[in-house]
């Protein structure tokens, strides 16, 4: 099967599972370092999840490994399943399960593609999702009282799953989408409130590297 041929099938793929896959090279996806300051003073979620900082790769080490690859997908899920129309004084202080459909969505589909595209003979393939990772109930460092050292990687109950997000490495998703032509928006909180969005019209995006 021929690169052309792979991203069909993996488009396919990506819209049986309700998303939309469209190429994108990989010298546009954008890389910058602030994005990792946004993982480090604002996010709840910091040190907890091994898919994100400070265990996700760095800024330096995306760009260098976006620089091997000359073709990609890049992956867009609207909307969250599990949950209907809902406003901010539906969703929990401690908000990440509640989200836990839309992040098993969108990490699932980016790995179904990854491993697709490997055993299609892109053995490069390799994928990145969205969020902190929800794949188990509570990850291995967010049992910890702090921050974990890269030899708890191997207590990682879900070691073949996961893989860091966009925004974990450094990348920035509202300027890449822009590339696509998706133009991505915040959505406001009710009073500036964490995580308590006014309205579910979510769009997230995970990202996959062919060759």
């Amino acid at each position: 099967m021929d690169r052309e041929e792979e991203i069909e099938a993996l488009t396919g793929l990506a819209a049986d599972a309700g998303a939309l896959a469209v190429p994108i090279a990989p010298r546009d996806v954008v890389v910058a370092e602030w994005v990792r300051f946004k993982c480090r003073y604002g996010c709840k979620g910091y040190a907890k999840h091994l898919s994100c900082p400070p265990y996700a790769p760095a800024p330096a080490e995306t760009r260098a490994m976006l620089g091997e690859y000359e073709a990609a997908l890049l992956v867009r899920f609207d909307g969250v399943p599990g949950h209907g129309a809902f406003g901010p004084d539906d969703i929990p202080d401690d908000f990440h399960m509640f989200y836990r459909d839309l992040i098993l969505w969108v990490n699932t589909t980016v790995h179904r593609l990854e491993k697709t595209a490997f055993y299609d003979g892109f053995y490069k393939a390799f994928a990145f999702g969205g969020y902190p990772c929800a794949f188990c109930e509570e990850c291995v460092a967010e049992e910890q009282s702090g921050s974990v050292d890269e030899s708890f990687r191997r207590l990682c109950r879900s070691p073949d799953r996961v893989r860091p997000s966009m925004e974990a490495a450094g990348m920035d998703v509202f300027a890449t989408a822009a590339k696509v032509g998706w133009d991505l928006r915040t959505i406001p909180s009710r009073n500036l409130e964490y995580g308590k969005i006014v309205r579910p019209d979510v769009v997230s995006v995970g990202l996959v590297l062919l060759e």
